[in-house]
């Protein structure tokens, strides 16, 4: 059996909050942005896995074992890419995040 390394990170509760003075409205944020990303992978892996559908029955053998090799490739790729809520929570630690409450229309960087 295969095991991961520890890619846990221990994060500073004052620079998750010193944007919004609050630990659970910054969650919210990252989780946002985070789910933004997860379906953006999602839909990149999916385009790429797409050239390997085929509709001909007829395939040749080493084809299919080539593009299934190739399909093996690229899901390893995605699979060594940082986690979704990893992105995102440095991207909102590095302030590139825009967010707005429902409430004003006050944009906050």
């Amino acid at each position: 059996m295969k095991y991961k390394i520890n890619t846990l990170i221990t994060r500073d509760f004052s620079g998750l909050t010193a944007a919004t003075g609050n630990l659970y409205e910054a969650v919210a944020i990252i989780s946002k942005r985070a789910r933004q990303v997860a379906l953006h992978m999602k839909e990149d892996l999916d385009n790429k896995l797409a050239d390997f559908i085929s509709d001909d029955i007829e395939d040749l053998q080493d084809e299919e074992k080539a593009a299934k090799q190739e399909q093996a490739e690229i899901t390893r790729l995605y699979e060594k890419l940082p986690k979704p809520t990893t992105i995102a929570t440095e991207e909102f630690l590095e302030g590139k995040l825009m967010y707005r409450y429902a409430d004003s229309e006050d944009t906050k960087a």
